[in-house]
C-alpha cells in the first residue's frame, strides 16, 4: 500500500491534463490530486494508473478513466455533507473522490467479488463511506432516500424509475444511457413530477446489469 512521492507527480500530471481537458471544479481536481489510482488496480497496471484510461478489475468490470470520473463527479455540484447514491462500487475508486469532496456516500455493487474487495480496500485507505451495500443497482437504496444526488457508474439503457423517486427536489442524478455508445445525462428534479433534462455527449461504460448474479 506505498504512495510514493512519483505517484504524487503522475497524479499533479493527471490534474494537470484534466484541467486542459475542461474540468474546471478545484473539489474535484483536489479529490483526484489526493487518491491514490494506483491502489485500486492490479499492481501490473500500477505504472499506468495516472493514465487517462480505463482499467479492467475483475468480474468483467472497469475503473472508469479519470475524465471521466471527474466529468460525472463535476455534474453532481457535490457541496460537503451531501447525501450521494452511487450506483456501481466498482473498485471504490470514484466513491474515494466523492467521500473526498465531503460527500456522504452511499454505495451499491452487484458483483460479490467487487463488493467484497473494495470493502476491504476503503478502510485501509481511511476512506469511510456511510453505508456499503451489496444488491441490485437499479433498485437504489430506498431505506435511505432521498439523496441530494445520484451517480451512476455503468451504462443504463433507459434511466431507472426507483432512481428518480429517491432523488431530492433540486437533487441532481448523473447517469450514462444507451446501450452501445451511451450519452451522459444529468436529470435535475424540480418537483413531485418533473425533471429537468441535459444531455452531454458520447461516453462508453459497461452495462449496468439487473437482477443478475
Amino acid at each position: 500500500m506505498r504512495d510514493l512521492a512519483k505517484h504524487q507527480g503522475l497524479r499533479n500530471q493527471l490534474v494537470s491534463l484534466l484541467e486542459k481537458k475542461g474540468i474546471t471544479d478545484k473539489n474535484v481536481l483536489d479529490a483526484i490530486r489526493k487518491i491514490p489510482r494506483h491502489l485500486f488496480l492490479n499492481s501490473s497496471f500500477e505504472d499506468f494508473a495516472y493514465q487517462d484510461k480505463p482499467f479492467p478489475i475483475g468480474a468483467g468490470q472497469t475503473i472508469s478513466q479519470p475524465y471521466t470520473v471527474a466529468f460525472q463527479s463535476e455534474l453532481l455540484q457535490v457541496k460537503k455533507d451531501d447525501k450521494v447514491l452511487e450506483i456501481g462500487t466498482g473498485s471504490g475508486y470514484q466513491t474515494a473522490v466523492l467521500c473526498t469532496m465531503g460527500a456522504k456516500v452511499y454505495s451499491i455493487e452487484r458483483q460479490n467479488e467487487l463488493f467484497k474487495t473494495t470493502s476491504l480496500l476503503l478502510p485501509k485507505l481511511h476512506i469511510r463511506p456511510k453505508h456499503l451495500a451489496f444488491g441490485d443497482g437499479y433498485k437504489g437504496l430506498p431505506n435511505y432516500a432521498p439523496f441530494d444526488s445520484i451517480i451512476v457508474t455503468a451504462g443504463a439503457p433507459f434511466i431507472p424509475q426507483p432512481l428518480m423517486a429517491q432523488l431530492k427536489i433540486g437533487g441532481r442524478l448523473v447517469i450514462p444511457v444507451g446501450d452501445d455508445v451511451q450519452i451522459m445525462t444529468l436529470l435535475i428534479r424540480k418537483n413531485e413530477t418533473q425533471f429537468e433534462k441535459h444531455e452531454f455527449g458520447d461516453f462508453r461504460f459497461v452495462p449496468l446489469l439487473e437482477d443478475k448474479n
